[in-house]
């Protein structure tokens, strides 16, 4: 569980993250172009059946790596973490082990604006079709705001049609972080920055090939750089 803010902050109504009965809504609804919603069998026209159970042993065995997050006090964090280090252009450079980013929150609260405080440090969830990157289709890579990690690449973006930023895999997986949340009554897969624990957003299994996944992420998690 995430603890509230020292004080409220003042948002627009645009700004306004969602509340609990607003996520919960927006979770139990399915992407444009899923099998719900469009009431087809989505895998017998998109993916062969060699593609379809190569998806389904993936998503099988990324399913019990995932794990429940223990309580995590501030001197049991990590001193370093290993990520993949990407250039401006997106080319990748190689792994890196480089400090782990721990701050308090009054330094987060300072160095970030209101709304990416409260969904990389809170876990809220901003309102869909928000901000300036959800609907963006320049190619370029998507830093995780609060401490400039490579997340994602417009490469593997897609349009979900639910108004947040989608891709179908991150730019590299040692890079970000998978758990269990069972918040909000829900049993999902949060995603969160390797380096600084920044609250990123979920991935769901109702995804494009190849993977069959579709990260949801927050676009005020998110800062883009253009290539």
């Amino acid at each position: 569980m995430h603890s509230p803010s020292a004080e409220p902050i003042p948002f627009s109504e645009k700004e306004k993250p969602l509340n609990h009965h607003e996520r919960e809504a927006v979770n139990s609804a399915k992407p444009i172009g899923s099998d719900e919603a469009r009431g087809l069998d989505r895998r017998a026209f998109l993916v062969s059946a060699a593609v379809a159970a190569s998806s389904a042993t993936f998503v099988g065995l990324r399913s019990g790596l995932l794990f429940e997050p223990p309580p995590v006090n501030a001197a049991d964090l990590p001193a370093n973490v290993t990520i993949v280090q990407f250039g401006p252009d997106g080319k990748k450079k190689g792994k890196m082990t480089v400090p782990h980013i721990a701050k308090s929150d009054a330094e987060w609260r300072q160095q970030l604006e209101p709304i990416s405080y409260e969904v990389t440090r809170h876990a809220a969830t901003e309102r869909p079709y928000t901000g300036a990157t959800w609907n963006l289709h320049d190619k370029g890579i998507y830093n995780c705001i609060c401490c400039d990690t490579a997340l994602f690449s417009s490469a593997t973006k897609f349009e979900s049609g639910t108004g947040w930023p989608s891709f179908w895999e991150p730019i590299a997986r040692e890079n970000v972080v998978e758990t269990h949340d069972p918040s909000d009554g829900m049993v999902r897969t949060a995603v969160s920055c390797r380096r600084c624990d920044a609250h990123l957003g979920h991935v769901f299994d109702d995804g494009p090939p190849p993977a069959g996944l579709r990260y949801c992420i927050n676009e005020s998690a998110l800062h883009f750089v253009p290539s």
